[in-house]
Formats: C-alpha cells, sequence, structure tokens
C-alpha cells in the first residue's frame, strides 16, 4: 500500500535544485525547540523516554478536573507518572490508599509549594484547593497530565505518538494539544486538536450496540467563538479496533498543513478536516449566530494557525466524556447531571474497581515514543 503519511520510515531532508535545504513553514518556539533553519522533513522533537525528562515535560498540578469536573488529582509523584524499561507510564491511583476513606469526605487538599515546580498549576474550578464533604468528596483518584507548555511548541507539522491504552471502567486517556498563546482569546476561540482519546472500559456499548470503550478512539477539533458554540461536531471521528486498542501498541498521528488536518492511527486516515476559503467560521456557519467573528483578520486555518503544544494525560470520569445512555456491565454509578458525582462515582466503587486490575500495567496509559517532524 502507498504509504501516504511515511511516519514509520526515515526522514530525509529536502533538498532544493541548489543543493540547500528546502526551509519548512514549520514554526518552533520553546526551551527544547531547535534553533536555527528548519528543513522540510527534520525531526524537530523527539522523546523515546529513556528517562523522564522533565525538561521536556513539566507535570500539571490541579484538582480542576480538566473543565469536565473529572475524579482525578493531576500530581508531580513517580507512583502516577515514571518510565520503566523505555516506556512512560501514566497511573491512576487511589486517595483512599495514600489518606485513608474518611479523608475524601472532610479531609482538605491544598496544591502548594516550595518552588515552582510544585505550585499548582491551574486554579479554575476550585482547582488549587477542596475540602471533602458527605456529598462533595475531594478527588478519588491521583493521575498525572504531562505537557510541553514551556518546552516545545509547534505550528504545522506532523506529530506521531505510539502508545498502549489502558483498561480499567471510566479511565479517559488522552493524547492531544492546546495553543501555547491563546491568540484568539480563552477557550474554544482559540482551538484544541484532540489527536486521540478512548475510554477503558471493556464492553462499553452506545443504544446502536457499538463499543465506544477501547474498541474506540476519538480524534476531534474543537473550535468557536464561545464555549457555547463549540462547533466540534462536524470535526469529530471515530475508528473502531475490534481486538481493542488496549491489546497493543498503535501510532496516532497527525499531519498539520496550512490547509488541512488530517488525523491517523497506523497510517490510516481517521479524518480530514479541510476547511473552506471562509475558514472555520464558514465551516460551521457561524455566521448564523450574529456573533463577532474572532478569526476574520487571520488565515482561513485560524484558529489552527498558531503554535499548539502537546498533552499526554490520564483522566477518570466526569461528566461529560461518558453517556449516561451507554450499556455498561454493572451499570454506570453517576449521573452526569448529577451535583454529587465524584461521591457517587467513589461509592459505587464495587462496579469499577474490579475492572482496575492493579497487580498489573493494564490500567496505565503507556507512551513507546513523542517524535515531531517539519513539513
Amino acid at each position: 500500500m502507498y504509504n501516504i503519511f511515511p511516519f514509520a520510515t526515515l526522514v530525509f531532508v529536502v533538498l532544493d535544485k541548489a543543493g540547500a535545504c528546502k526551509r519548512s513553514i514549520t514554526t518552533v518556539s520553546g526551551s527544547q525547540a531547535p534553533n536555527g533553519i528548519i528543513c522540510s522533513g527534520d525531526l524537530i522533537f523527539e522523546d523515546d523516554f529513556n528517562e523522564l525528562d522533565l525538561k521536556k515535560w513539566q507535570h500539571e498540578q490541579t484538582l480542576g478536573g480538566g473543565g469536565n469536573w473529572e475524579f482525578q488529582w493531576y500530581t508531580n509523584n513517580r507512583s502516577n507518572s515514571y518510565v520503566e524499561d523505555g516506556i512512560l507510564h501514566i497511573r491512576p491511583t487511589l486517595v483512599a490508599d495514600d489518606f485513608g476513606n474518611d479523608f475524601l469526605y472532610s479531609g482538605t487538599l491544598e496544591i502548594s509549594g516550595g518552588s515552582p515546580a510544585d505550585e499548582c498549576t491551574n486554579p479554575q474550578f476550585y482547582g488549587c484547593i477542596r475540602t471533602g464533604t458527605a456529598t462533595n468528596i475531594v478527588n478519588p483518584i491521583k493521575s498525572a497530565r504531562i505537557r510541553s507548555l514551556h518546552s516545545f511548541s509547534f505550528k504545522y507539522g506532523k506529530i506521531e505518538v505510539k502508545a498502549k491504552l489502558p483498561t480499567g471502567d471510566w479511565l479517559w486517556p488522552a493524547i492531544w494539544m492546546m495553543p501555547t498563546y491563546n491568540q484568539y482569546s480563552s477557550w474554544p476561540s482559540s482551538g484544541e486538536i484532540d489527536i486521540m482519546e478512548s475510554r477503558g472500559n471493556k464492553h462499553l456499548v452506545n443504544p446502536y450496540g457499538t463499543n465506544i470503550g477501547v474498541e474506540q478512539i476519538g480524534s476531534t477539533l474543537h473550535f468557536g467563538p464561545n464555549p457555547n458554540y463549540n462547533k466540534y461536531s462536524l470535526t469529530h471521528y471515530e475508528k473502531n479496533n475490534a481486538t481493542g486498542y488496549d491489546s497493543d501498541f498503535h501510532n496516532y498521528q497527525l499531519e498539520w498543513t496550512e490547509n488541512a488536518l488530517t488525523f491517523f492511527v497506523d497510517d490510516e486516515v481517521v479524518g480530514t478536516v479541510t476547511p473552506p476559503s471562509g475558514g472555520f467560521w464558514e465551516l460551521r456557519r457561524l455566521a448564523d449566530t450574529g456573533l463577532d467573528n474572532p478569526w476574520k483578520r487571520n488565515s482561513k486555518m485560524a484558529p489552527f494557525d498558531q503554535e499548539f503544544h502537546i498533552i499526554l494525560n490520564l483522566a477518570v470520569g466526569g461528566v461529560a466524556f461518558f453517556p449516561d445512555d451507554g450499556n455498561n456491565p454493572g451499570g454506570k454509578p453517576w449521573k452526569n447531571d448529577s451535583p454529587k458525582a465524584a461521591t457517587d462515582f467513589w461509592e459505587g466503587r464495587e462496579q469499577w474497581l474490579l475492572t482496575w486490575d492493579r497487580n498489573s500495567d493494564a490500567t496505565h496509559l503507556k507512551i513507546d515514543y513523542v517524535k515531531v517532524w517539519a513539513l
């Protein structure tokens, strides 16, 4: 088969007729970004995870739940993020194992440290301090979310992440990108690129009988003039694999050019977004809203014409990603509109904890490498 996305092959510098490198349109920034001229085809960022390189990756430390009231506490702890045998592991653990069950209902979690690396990274949604109550417990799960915010960002290029996804009910692994500078204002005006999202449930199916757990991955662009007009429905794609994306490593890929964004899994196209001349405003007929177009002074790729950074994380639950009408063995212990969703999740742990094999690495998001090439 013709390989239109040669991630698994050697990348050669493209030469012009004079023998010099063909200058890339890719731009980069950050402490780990290459200096000087970037040639088309250059490998501009790479991590094979021979170590957990904190010069390349910064941990987010927050209780905020990713804007979805997710149930995890993101922290910098080697129980939750570590490298072993050339593989990055992001692992969920129980807060009760560290502090006891009663702490969830009456204890206080406050993220503050003696150095900038230990400080709370996002105060939104009570992200820096929470005190548990009988109806609103503190985040019951610890996990990790790492990003290249300060070390590497790029605009236009090809990215590949080789990963093996976790198994366990209500786990939510993600490989994605966010704008390094919110050029067009706050989310989703400045965009979001979800290269891969999945659910750890083995047997979760939608009302039509389609597995939406470990057998399915999704790729999505989020954009809109404000959160009420997050017009992702036309830029969301799904791909199913009957053996499950937890059974082996797969390559999750994005090709991002001045004209289109294309998502791949193992070199197979999942979906392509090609905005018309009127850009994403025209693509989603946002003129019908009567709102002001925040991208009208920029290219048709706006908001996806700015530098983005890479994020790798493992979330748990929340009130947005796991549908209430899904069919899952044992049911779903919380409702998305419940004011005490985290409490219901924790108190329903007999349903999900048995699906977390905590004696193996099955619940871990495992990353073999991350690579980015210039166009």
